[in-house]
């Protein structure tokens, strides 16, 4: 039985090289994003097992306090923009006035819209990586920014 367009639209997992990134309101170009991880530290609590009647300590484990969420996003450099974009943002970190700022990773379908978001809250830069320079390579210079940020929060257009 053939499937109706809108059900291959619920049933098949989108591409995942059609998204958009948006750093405070502003869409920014990127190659790759990674680190858009919801984890939870755990707590081990050890007590004796007093009701059941079993000899020995029993172990619980409960999840804790929501880890730090650390995300990489690499881009081609593209004068004017990158210096303008990432460094100027890392570089605020060195007069103590950084700002935080809102990130989405937008998942989109075949006509550009949005399908599922991932924002990221109050991130800031950590770390800037320059490209890999080979005299031997014609590869685009492609730069890295580390970030941390508060958490993950998921969301279904």
């Amino acid at each position: 039985m053939a499937l109706t367009k809108d059900e291959i639209k619920k049933s098949y997992p989108l591409p995942v090289y059609n998204y958009k990134v948006e750093i405070a309101g502003v869409a920014i170009a990127f190659t790759e994003v990674s680190g858009l991880t919801i984890e939870y530290n755990t707590s081990t609590y050890v007590e004796s097992q007093t009701a059941s009647g079993i000899a020995g300590a029993r172990t619980l484990y409960m999840p804790a306090q929501l880890k730090p969420v650390n995300i990489t996003l690499k881009k081609g450099i593209v004068r004017v923009t990158s210096v303008a974009t990432l460094y100027k943002w890392i570089s605020t970190a060195t007069i103590n006035q950084l700002e935080k700022k809102d990130i989405y990773v937008r998942l989109c379908d075949e006509q550009g819209k949005a399908v599922i978001s991932w924002k990221v809250i109050n991130a800031f830069p950590t770390k800037l990586d320059a490209p890999s320079f080979d005299a031997k390579s014609n590869d685009a210079a492609i730069e890295s920014m580390s970030l941390m940020a508060d958490g993950v929060v998921i969301e279904e257009a």
